[in-house]
């Protein structure tokens, strides 16, 4: 039977203190993407409803599926981000390629695309391209101190 009336000592004298301090650690230093999780969400939830929500899903088809299947990605980037950070950090570069292609696929995906149309993508693209590169740079600082 055990003896609890023996007081106990603190758990730095555990043989596994030091194991488990660095896990933690390691679980915390992942966290600092986390900051730009929630804007990426709904960013690309923006730019997945955007095409019904400015109403241009008869002047411009091409760019519903095209504006919906972005959207999803830069949503499921964000959950990526929040579940695995450690693990999702090589795909913060993806991000700002999302960005950039955003940018320039009105003229691409689009056909003779209005004023409104091109300023929405210009904005989530820049958007994605500046919370991209934002996590391009907490990525490589917290790798830096692994």
């Amino acid at each position: 039977m055990a003896n609890v009336s023996h007081p106990r000592g603190d758990i730095t004298s555990h043989p596994d203190a030091p194991e488990m301090r660095a896990r933690y650690d390691r679980m915390l230093g992942g966290r600092d993407v986390v900051l730009v999780d929630g804007p990426v969400f709904l960013l690309g939830l923006y730019c997945a409803v955007s095409p019904w929500i400015l109403h241009y899903t008869t002047s411009q088809p091409a760019l519903v599926p095209h504006n919906l299947i972005v959207g999803i990605a830069i949503g499921l980037l964000a959950l990526g981000f929040t579940a695995a950070p450690a693990r999702m950090y090589g795909l913060s570069g993806a991000m700002c390629a999302l960005g950039v292609w955003m940018i320039v696929s009105p003229w691409i995906v689009g056909t003779n695309p209005d004023a409104g149309i091109v300023w929405n993508n210009i904005v989530i693209g820049a958007l994605t391209l500046l919370l991209g590169i934002m996590c391009v740079g907490t990525a490589s600082r917290s790798t830096s101190r692994t």
